[in-house]
């Protein structure tokens, strides 16, 4: 099989590409949408500015393009126009939220109907564990209910945040829907995981490779294109579930081995060996 490109093969990446040579061709919204992106004259919103949402809206805001930035939290927006870091552990931070505070390019709110500006929407919000250990996507759908609300043809709407496959096909998709829209039409959807790489004070987040999947292939297309435009390295899949797969695997794959070198840790020791010289 393909070369593997973190756990995708490159003949699945290349699926994405044949499909859409399969499917009709694009609606007048994709094509405008694209010349928009590629020209970099798209507006980016990030719901959700926080450790992954700010760098995100600040790395497209770098790349050129304009960026708006929302959260529900009324005291990160006003330190966002005053300058204010909230966020300690990223590089030069104070340098980062001053640079945003004093262009013209960028903007914080908190008024949802801004959203209708927006080219792309990424969605950066929690998903944190219910009671019960399930998933809770009550942030998610929360964005949902903002974005369907507001929505307008030749948008692009991609979710970041981590959740299980079939996240947004199953659950953003009929959303949009019932707001009387039609995917490839009026909108275009797309999953690409959040990714960082904490405590890295070399490389940045445009450094990181993406992972992007469509819930179509036009809609893959695109936040391809998006992502290609702030980001160094971009991998397409075949559809959104593969990419959403991709981010829980990641996320099992570095638990197991924290937790495994954990427990040589104690055994070592016992050893009076040291468990870092041995790594």
């Amino acid at each position: 099989r393909g070369k593997a490109i973190r756990g995708v093969t490159t003949d699945q990446a290349g699926m994405a590409s044949a499909a859409r040579a399969t499917v009709a061709h694009p609606s007048e919204s994709c094509k405008s949408l694209m010349s928009k992106i590629e020209n970099k004259e798209a507006v980016v919103g990030v719901m959700g500015l926080g450790y992954v949402g700010l760098p995100l809206v600040a790395t497209f805001h770098a790349a050129g393009f304009r960026a708006l930035g929302f959260d529900t939290s009324e005291d990160k927006v006003r330190a966002l126009e005053k300058g204010e870091s909230y966020l300690d552990h990223l590089r030069d931070s104070e340098g980062l939220f001053q640079h945003l505070a004093s262009s013209p390019s960028f903007a914080a709110t908190t008024d949802m109907a801004r959203l209708s500006e927006c080219d792309a929407i990424l969605i950066c919000v929690p998903t944190p564990l219910g009671e019960h250990f399930d998933p809770d996507l009550s942030y998610v759908r929360g964005c949902g209910t903002h974005i369907a609300s507001s929505l307008r043809p030749g948008q692009l709407i991609v979710l970041e945040s981590t959740t299980y496959p079939g996240t947004t096909r199953e659950v953003l998709l009929p959303m949009f829907q019932a707001a009387g829209k039609d995917l490839g039409g009026d909108f275009f959807l797309a999953f690409s995981p959040e990714r960082e790489d904490p405590g890295n004070a070399i490389h940045q987040m445009c450094d990181i490779p993406k992972l992007v999947g469509g819930v179509d292939p036009h809609s893959g297309g695109l936040a391809v294109s998006l992502y290609k435009g702030a980001f160094r390295s971009v991998h397409e899949v075949s559809r959104s579930e593969v990419a959403e797969a991709a981010k829980v695997v990641e996320n099992v794959y570095r638990a197991v081995n924290i937790a495994l070198v954990n427990e040589l840790k104690m055994v070592l020791e016992k050893m009076g060996i040291d468990i870092w010289e041995v790594l």
